[in-house]
């Protein structure tokens, strides 16, 4: 685990309501500590926070193409990218997880868009 995330989830675990040795990271204050949050949890809380932002239904899946994407944008080997997103065949993470957008993608197709624009006007 890279380092500056789990000092960060240390720090988290120092705060939340239960941050005893043998809780959960992310205790459920439904259960009083004693399991995790449920997968409806999270999910409500993300749909709300999503609503919250302006963006609407947003599935929680959509996390695992988005660390795909940052994956890819940051240069990782697709092999690499396959085992941490714990996929059998790399044609999942080929296929399914396929579709990035990275930063010289958007500026090639504002430049387009810009083209096309100002020989319409």
């Amino acid at each position: 685990m890279d380092a500056e995330l789990l000092e960060l989830l240390k720090s988290w675990k120092r705060i939340t309501q239960f941050p005893a040795d043998g809780d959960w990271l992310f205790s459920s204050p439904v259960q009083l500590g004693r399991l995790p949050w449920s997968y409806p949890q999270v999910s409500r809380v993300f749909h709300r926070a999503a609503k919250g932002a302006g963006i609407g239904k947003l599935p929680t899946h959509t996390l695992r193409h988005s660390y795909r994407s940052w994956l890819d944008a940051v240069g990782t080997p697709i092999a690499v990218q396959q085992k941490l997103m714990r996929h059998t065949d790399i044609r999942t993470t080929m296929n399914l997880y396929g579709d990035v957008v990275t930063d010289e993608m958007a500026q090639a197709h504002s430049k387009v868009v810009g083209l096309a624009l100002s020989s319409s006007g």
